[in-house]
């Protein structure tokens, strides 16, 4: 008797619902009739009607020497990109190219002999592997390069020995970078996180810098393209007559706010205008409830990696951000508030900066990769027809940023005395 043995990844503890796919967004999956066993055996999804591709990585190996191998846009978080996923040669040329598409999947079927495949003897197992990549959106600025696309990478096999059948499935791992070096020193200004949560119904921007990361919180875990909420601070100071400003922000790769890449988040406290997700500007006014809200400027821009702009598949994991920030005093004929836009520069002129300034940085962010699913191996023991296909499915590589901030002035700390004589506190 013939007998398949399949591999599939546990479900019970994955973060999403697998099986929750649309309707409208279904594939079909296995031979026509297949029972709920049947689909279960080949790692698919079955509703008492259908068999259907789950959200996932899912790959076949047919006995008439071919590939088949569906791939989910919610396999990674932010979604994958269908239209970069290729195969390791071929590109868009047949049989390399997908079979189908949907909003929701992409399908690919090829001979095992072709597409890039190589073929290796393994303990009487003749193997065929292949591997699927996706490519990602890079901007460019003139200092850095960053992207906010997911990066995934799957190598895959079919072995085959006698009238037996197994498909494996290997996720590429990119090592671990270090664990985030703090520092110490004096703070006359300072930048943290606020945590996102809101309890407000019908939540705003400014409602979710009600709470902040403490000490205890860090790492703090983000995803690309997932919203992070700065603040940047006056400290020890209760005159109401100063307004802090933020003169510029950027973000590098190394704990030197003068070290490249960079990437530039704010200019002359408005967003940076060649970043396709624009930072955003929170107003702080007195319906925040801060006893001095002229002594506070906050943001959101998205979170993103460095990108090597000679070896572009090569990401640079860590990330740190600084503000370059002043102190201004008003006048009955200026406010000391920035307007962004067409008017920005007349709005700027006249501005009455205390001459002290000060540069804040974070402490280092840190983007990382999920770790793989714990696998399964099953073995099929029906004395029925075997199916004629099989499965493994497999969550790809999530981008994950891990933030541990505080704030460190590494420029000029305030000197009271010259302060008070340059804004006449």
């Amino acid at each position: 008797m013939h007998q398949d043995k399949y591999f599939k990844g546990q479900t019970g503890d994955t973060p999403f619902h697998r099986c929750q796919v649309s309707d409208f967004e279904r594939v079909q999956c296995g031979d026509t009739g297949i029972d709920g066993a049947g689909c279960e055996a080949i790692n698919c999804c079955f509703d008492q009607a259908q068999c259907f591709y789950a959200k996932e990585v899912t790959v076949q190996c047919l006995r008439d020497g071919q590939f088949v191998v569906v791939v989910a846009s919610e396999t990674t978080v932010p979604r994958l990109s269908l239209d970069s996923v290729s195969l390791l040669e071929g590109g868009d040329v047949a049989p390399c190219r997908p079979v189908g598409t949907t909003p929701a999947f992409v399908i690919f079927q090829f001979p095992v002999s072709a597409c890039g495949t190589t073929m290796r003897e393994e303990g009487g197992y003749v193997v065929y592997e292949n591997e699927l990549s996706s490519s990602y959106e890079v901007a460019s600025g003139p200092l850095g390069s960053i992207t906010r696309d997911s990066v995934h990478e799957l190598s895959f096999q079919c072995r085959y020995f006698g009238s037996e059948v197994v498909s494996l499935v290997a996720e590429v791992n990119t090592v671990p970078p270090p664990l985030p070096v703090t520092a110490q020193g004096p703070l006359s200004v300072e930048l943290r996180l606020a945590n996102g949560q809101c309890d407000a119904k019908g939540c705003s921007d400014a409602n979710v810098y009600s709470s902040y990361y403490s000490g205890a919180d860090y790492p703090v875990t983000k995803v690309l393209r997932d919203p992070v909420y700065v603040e940047v601070r006056i400290l020890e100071r209760t005159d109401p007559n100063i307004v802090l400003t933020l003169q510029h922000c950027w973000a590098t790769s190394t704990s030197s706010p003068v070290s490249l890449p960079q990437w530039t988040l704010l200019v002359d406290g408005c967003p940076y205008h060649d970043d396709r997700y624009l930072t955003t500007l929170v107003p702080v006014d007195h319906s925040s409830g801060l006893p001095n809200p002229t002594h506070y400027k906050r943001f959101i821009f998205q979170m993103f990696t460095f990108v090597d702009a000679v070896f572009l598949p090569s990401q640079i994991e860590t990330v740190f951000i600084h503000c370059s920030t002043a102190v201004c005093h008003p006048s009955a004929t200026d406010s000391c508030e920035r307007r962004c836009g067409r008017h920005r520069r007349h709005a700027t002129k006249g501005v009455q900066l205390s001459g002290e300034t000060a540069v804040v940085s974070s402490e280092e962010v840190i983007v990382v990769t999920s770790q793989p699913a714990v696998l399964d191996r099953r073995v099929s023991d029906s004395d029925h027809q075997v199916p004629q296909s099989l499965s493994y499915g497999l969550l790809g590589v999530a981008a994950l940023a891990v933030l541990a901030v505080s704030a460190l002035v590494l420029a000029v700390v305030w000197r009271f005395r010259t302060l008070h004589q340059a804004i006449k506190l």
